[in-house]
């Protein structure tokens, strides 16, 4: 038997192989050395490894001139933000608090509130049981897929995340309603949502498996299979129960009271969705300069697919059944000509980004001139938009609210956001969005159809372009 063995490289036997291959497939350690050098030769270089070494980055390599010029100054604003600050805690439940920033806009309007708020929690509940039902009936619909298959592992990979979309929040809101945070607010397991969310997932992951092999028995019946699921979503109901809270029932009465901003009392019976519908009332409705809640609908900016195209993703939903998730596809400048159209009218714009990128969530800024990132590493940084999406480097990952912007000779200069990490975060509460960082981060924003052209209305009767699950318009703010 041959005898293993380990080569030991020697310097001096291997003295004149320093020079680097530049073919060859590994990293070629003996030139490391001479990189090292050749880099901290420049004294700019030494200076850096100082301070990169021993400091958090980003508070190295902010632009101090851009903090400067990112200010809390607009001249076209919406005339009523609501208030108070929201804080999402320990959750992903960004798409919860954004949606209903903008609905409790057109509540405090019709109700004349000071402050208010709408729970949460409440659609947070019914969310994670419809997409636990939705994840099944999923599973079952696709046995003949592979176990491993990319379609399958994608809808495995999250069953219950806490994240979501408008139009998902729309499905829930018809079938549930609305409530004030007073009547059902955010138990501990809301607010801190990843033990419940891993339970949850654990069980359904084994639930997934177990109807996949039923299904492909030839002695069980369809009824013994909907029965099984059907005691499977009874468990998940009941985690949820037992962590969040029993929550009020859709078409059972409640009763609310509240002082008006002028401090007088009132006391209002009524149900979820009764409570949902005064959304689109016609005193609601002329108090938000004319926007309707339940017809706002969704441009994304998706340079990869064809403007003025329907795009919607395989099997991305909550609530079975319920209107596809969709958007209209269009440049960045008509969406944002859309949202200053909406806060025209004096309404709020839920909007979806990539909050990550360039920003600073204490003071507040999001900007492309943040961080000098190319300046301190010696290199370029040069992706599209579409180039960021097709590589995994970008995509929706925070909804947010636009309320105010700053125009410059009829053009955007930067805009306020309303976020839900707090006051602690950004200015009370709110941020600083320069233009460029729309164009390149932002992907959604939720508009009123009269905030469009009728050719872009037109796109809403399409047959929808089918994006697979795992594409990353599917990624859920």
């Amino acid at each position: 038997m041959q005898e293993e063995y380990v080569h030991v490289y020697n310097e001096k036997e291997d003295a004149g192989d320093d020079t680097p291959d530049p073919g060859s497939q590994n990293v070629p350690a003996a030139a490391t050395k001479d990189w090292a050098e050749e880099l901290l030769s420049d004294p700019k270089n030494r200076l850096a490894l100082l301070t990169l070494s021993s400091n958090p980055i980003n508070e190295c390599l902010s632009t101090p001139s851009t903090v400067v010029r990112d200010r809390q100054i607009f001249n076209l604003r919406i005339p009523f933000e609501g208030a108070p600050v929201t804080n999402q805690r320990s959750s992903g439940r960004c798409w919860l608090f954004a949606a209903t920033n903008v609905f409790r806009v057109a509540i405090m309007q019709r109700y004349k509130l000071k402050e208010f708020e709408l729970s949460q929690a409440y659609l947070f509940f019914w969310d994670k049981l419809e997409k636990a039902n939705y994840f099944l009936e999923s599973i079952l619909d696709t046995v003949d897929e592979p176990v491993d298959g990319r379609l399958t592992k994608s809808l495995m990979a999250s069953p219950v995340g806490d994240g979501g979309q408008w139009d998902m929040v729309k499905a829930l809101v018809i079938k549930y309603g609305l409530v004030p945070q007073t009547l059902y607010p955010d138990s501990f397991n809301a607010k801190n949502s990843s033990a419940m969310d891993q339970i949850i997932t654990t069980k359904l992951r084994e639930d997934a498996l177990r109807l996949r092999e039923m299904s492909k028995s030839n002695t069980l019946s369809r009824s013994t299979i909907s029965k099984t699921k059907a005691n499977m979503l009874h468990e998940i109901h009941s985690i949820l129960t037992l962590m969040l809270g029993p929550p009020p029932n859709p078409s059972e009465e409640f009763k609310w009271t509240y002082y008006d901003r002028d401090g007088k009392y009132h006391s209002l019976k009524t149900t979820p969705l009764d409570f949902a519908r005064e959304l689109s009332s016609s005193n609601t409705v002329r108090a938000c300069g004319g926007a309707d809640v339940h017809r706002l609908f969704s441009l994304v900016n998706d340079p990869r697919n064809e403007y003025s195209r329907l795009l919607t993703v395989d099997r991305l939903g909550n609530v079975f059944g319920a209107s596809a998730v969709t958007y209209v596809n269009t440049d960045s400048n008509t969406i944002k000509h859309a949202a200053i159209e909406m806060i025209r009218k004096g309404f709020p714009v839920f909007f979806g980004s990539d909050v990550g990128k360039q920003s600073d969530r204490f003071k507040g800024i999001m900007d492309t001139s943040l961080y000098q990132y190319e300046l301190a590493f010696n290199i370029k940084l040069g992706m599209s938009k579409a180039e960021r999406l097709i590589s995994g480097e970008s995509a929706m990952t925070h909804a947010m609210v636009l309320t105010a912007v700053h125009l410059e000779q009829g053009k955007p200069v930067r805009w306020r956001v309303e976020n839900s990490w707090s006051e602690a975060a950004g200015t009370d509460g709110y941020f600083v969005m320069s233009d460029s960082w729309f164009d390149e981060y932002c992907y959604q924003a939720v508009v009123d159809p009269s905030c469009v052209s009728e050719e872009l209305r037109k796109v809403l009767k399409q047959d929808p372009l089918v994006l697979p699950r795992w594409d990353p318009m599917g990624a859920l703010a």
